[in-house]
């Protein structure tokens, strides 16, 4: 079905619709990762709602939630005192 519907289209078409919604994609995740977290979910939920691992969705996505704010599990360590 979807290739009788592009069938005419130019290639340049159909790859720039790719790209567009990859792009599109991937802000939907940084957005619903984000509330998800928020929400006091774990990032093994997080990661088995999306399908993958607890560490390939930390890796994508925590940098950038710590630097917005969001409470990513990191704790910081105190030196001792002595």
């Amino acid at each position: 079905m979807a290739e009788d519907t592009f069938e005419h289209a130019a290639p340049a078409d159909g790859l720039a619709a790719v790209v567009a919604l990859r792009r599109l994609a991937e802000r939907l995740e940084a957005l619903h990762v984000e509330r998800a977290l928020r929400r006091g979910w774990t990032w093994a939920a997080v990661a088995e709602a999306l399908g993958v691992t607890k560490q390939a969705v930390h890796k994508k996505h925590a940098q950038r939630l710590r630097e917005v704010g969001v409470d990513t599990g990191r704790r910081r360590v105190q030196p001792l005192r002595r």
